[in-house]
Formats: structure tokens, C-alpha cells, sequence
């Protein structure tokens, strides 16, 4: 009898709970589990009934009716039983469904549209797909066309990589009042003959009456009247072996050196947004494309922040102060690719680039204007936008080698969850050219 009534009091009470103090909306299973619980609450009623009925008198001890109430007592017990293994299905049916779903969720980051709340991260396989794409546009050397390169060497030292018909055309330039510059050695790599001299002046001069010949021809164009330093690394560029055109250095295949400026700017809640610029039309490469506010090739006589304060005057105005204060370096990337408008024919050229990145941090209020009429236009991103820029058939695309630097910057503000697919391989191809 006790039991009985305990039973009924439980009963009673999960039936009437305070429906305001439930933390989540009915499911489907509450809606049963609710249904079980008043049948239960019924049963457990007729039986406490027929059992008070039998103790005061009122069911008889005749045979007949001792067989009824038997009979009615059986089926009200399987019943009774019944529905409390239907209710204690239905209670435990919702949690572990909500436990699946746990588990489910924590076998893996669940993927998140693009967020530019520094405190999330992205989880997106698509763009790691995206991402590597953009990065392959810049390394893109053929094996077959890498598999056959000559090296370019002057006094033993390796100083760049040049396709067969290119050394070729090289050593086949001369002049009336003196033989040719270029030639191969007995080891088949391409070096500068003794009519180069052996200082860097006299090499420097000599390199460039040849490549000066083959802009008359119209074999280089996009001449910049810039001179870049030709070093075995970085770490000579300070003594270099000898001084060449910029737009001729891919022709030898040597390391380009240049600087990229992710120009940053942060509310106050956190959202990060980048200034990207409008390149000129008129611009020899890309002209029209979306490029980063400030960026530039490393000329000869400059160090890299030197450089980094001349560009940044020069391309968007930015004060030296405020240059100063926000510009923070942040490493390097490199990818080598093979291009020019004759690689159909394998006479391609081999372009070789390290990139040091920098972020610079602006104010709100600071707008960046067009210093030397290569840029048309300036305005912000957001990270989102960055992020679907990404998209192979994106419509209006960054310049190719800004994407790295990105993608560089994405990984290092910690835009990127590491649990996503093919994230170390993004870390790893971000520096797959020569990095020296």
C-alpha cells in the first residue's frame, strides 16, 4: 500500500512541474513523455481505489467475484507496466538524442559562415580549397619545365634559373663593337662571359646593354627604370654581384625581393578591415585589378623599412608618423612561377619571389589618397569580403601575388581554425619557392 501511494505521489509531482521553470522548448518526446505520465497517473488511481475498496469490504470473497477481481487485476498490472516502460523509453529518448547530437558536434568544429569578430574563427573546408587555389596561381612552374632549367651562375654562385631557350636567345645577343655578354659554361649552365668583367659596375653595364637590346626587339617589355640587386640571398644584398633592369630579372630567373603592407583597421568591438586599392588601368600588369594599399619592389640602396616608408608615401600618402607608429613586420612569403608570353613555346621565364609582409595598423579616421597615379581608387574590406574573394570564378580579383599575403595574414590573426582541413599544407605552400 505504501509503495502504492509513493508511486502515485512521484507520479503527481513530474506531471505537475512548473512549466515556466523549463529551460527548453517542448519537443515532440515531452509531448509523449507528458501523455505516459497522466496514463501512468490514472493507473496507479483505479488501482489505489480497487485496493481501499477491497480493505473496507465492498469487493466480496466469492468466487466469482474473486476470479473478476483477478482477472481485473492482472489487466490493469500488465497495463500499468506497460506504460512505465513506454515512459521510461520516452524520458530517456531525448537525452540520448541530445547526448548524439553532443557528441556529434564535438567529433568536429561545425563549419561557420565567415565571422570578422576577432574572437571567432573560421571552419571552412571549401576555403582551403580556395585558399591553396589562389596560392597555386603563383606556383605554378611546370615539372616538366623545372625538371630542365639551367642554372645561372657567376663565380660559382648559383644567382637564378633560366629555361634552355632562354639562355640560348641570352648568349645570342651581341653587338658589332663587342662579343656576347652571356654564355654556357662546360658544365651547361649560363654565366657571364670575361667581356662582363668581374666587378659589379662593369657587370652591371654589361647585363644591361643586352637586356636593353631585347627591349628594342619588343622581347621585354614593361620596362621600369628600376634596378634591382643580383645576390646569391638576402643576406647580400647589400654587396651584390651586379645591378639589373626589374623588368628583366625573371628573364635570368634571379630572387625579386619585395615588400607587401596589409593596411589594417580595428573597431572598437573587434571587426578587422583591410584597405585594398584600385590598380591604375594604365599599369603595365594587372592593369584595373585589386591590390593591397601599399606594396613594392625592393630596389638596390634601401633597406627593407626605408623602403616600407618611401612606398607608403609614395602610393597612399601615409604619413611617416603615422607609418611609424602602426607598422609592425610580420615574416615573409615565396613562390616561384613560369610565365611570360612565349611559356607556350617553353621559352617562358622563371619568376622568383620572396615577399616581406608587414601590418600597419591605421586610425579610423585616416583615408589614403593616390600619391603617384598608379592607384585609382581606395576603400576597406572586411574579412568576409577577403574570404570570398578566394572563389575561383570570383568576378573582380586581387592582383595573384597579393593572395599569399592574405592568406598569410588570415593564418597568423588566428582567422583560421587549425582543425581545418589541409591547414598545415595552406602554412607549408605559403613559402614554396626559395626563401634565401
Amino acid at each position: 500500500m505504501k509503495s502504492l501511494l509513493f508511486a502515485l505521489g512521484w507520479v503527481h509531482s513530474i506531471t505537475k512541474r512548473d512549466p515556466k521553470k523549463s529551460r527548453r522548448p517542448t519537443s515532440a518526446n515531452e509531448e509523449v513523455l507528458s501523455i505516459d505520465k497522466r496514463r501512468l497517473e490514472v493507473l496507479l488511481g483505479r488501482l489505489l481505489k480497487f485496493k481501499l475498496k477491497a480493505l473496507f469490504g465492498e469487493v466480496t470473497s466469492s468466487t466469482a467475484n474473486t476470479t473478476f477481481t483477478v482477472h481485473q487485476t492482472t489487466l490493469m498490472l500488465a497495463s500499468l507496466i506497460t506504460t512505465i516502460t513506454m515512459l521510461l523509453l520516452t524520458s530517456f529518448r531525448p537525452a540520448v538524442s541530445l547526448m548524439s547530437s553532443s557528441l556529434s558536434r564535438q567529433s568536429r568544429p561545425s563549419p561557420r559562415l565567415f565571422s570578422t569578430r576577432s574572437s571567432d574563427v573560421w571552419y571552412s573546408p571549401e576555403l582551403m580549397d580556395h585558399m591553396l587555389y589562389r596560392i597555386r596561381q603563383c606556383n605554378n612552374v611546370p615539372d616538366d619545365i623545372r625538371n630542365n632549367l639551367i642554372d645561372f651562375t657567376v663565380d660559382g654562385k648559383v644567382l637564378g634559373k633560366v629555361t634552355p631557350k632562354c639562355a640560348e636567345i641570352l648568349c645570342s645577343v651581341s653587338s658589332p663593337s663587342s662579343p656576347s655578354i652571356f654564355e654556357l659554361s662546360p658544365v651547361s649552365a649560363l654565366t657571364l662571359s670575361k667581356t662582363a668583367g668581374n666587378t659589379p659596375e662593369s657587370r652591371t653595364n654589361a647585363v644591361a646593354s643586352v637586356m636593353e637590346q631585347l627591349r628594342t626587339t619588343g622581347y621585354i617589355t614593361g620596362w621600369r627604370d628600376e634596378q634591382y640587386p643580383v645576390s646569391e640571398s638576402f643576406d647580400e644584398v647589400s654587396s651584390p654581384v651586379f645591378l639589373i633592369e626589374r623588368a628583366a630579372a625573371s628573364l635570368l630567373g634571379v630572387i625579386e625581393y619585395g615588400v607587401h603592407i596589409n593596411g589594417i583597421v580595428k573597431s572598437d568591438d573587434g571587426e578587422q578591415r583591410m584597405w585594398m586599392a584600385r590598380r591604375s588601368k594604365s599599369k603595365s600588369k594587372f592593369p584595373g585589378y585589386l591590390d593591397h594599399i601599399v606594396a613594392g619592389g625592393q630596389p638596390a640602396g634601401l633597406s627593407l623599412m626605408d623602403n616600407v616608408f618611401k612606398e607608403c608615401f609614395e602610393e597612399a600618402a601615409i604619413p611617416s608618423e603615422l607609418t611609424r607608429k602602426g607598422i609592425k613586420p610580420a615574416g615573409a612569403i615565396s613562390y616561384e612561377s613560369y610565365g611570360g608570353k612565349l611559356k607556350d613555346e617553353g621559352e617562358g621565364v622563371i619568376s622568383r619571389v620572396v615577399l616581406f609582409c608587414f601590418d600597419l595598423t591605421l586610425p579610423h579616421d585616416f583615408v589614403p589618397t593616390a600619391n603617384d597615379g598608379e592607384v585609382e581608387s581606395f576603400f576597406t574590406w572586411s574579412l568576409d569580403d577577403l574570404a570570398r574573394s578566394m572563389a575561383p570564378d570570383y568576378a573582380d580579383p586581387i592582383k595573384p601575388n597579393c593572395y599569399p599575403v592574405i592568406i598569410d595574414y588570415l593564418m597568423r590573426s588566428g582567422s583560421i581554425s587549425p582543425d581545418s582541413p589541409k591547414y598545415l599544407e595552406v602554412l607549408r605552400t605559403l613559402r614554396s619557392g626559395s626563401c634565401t
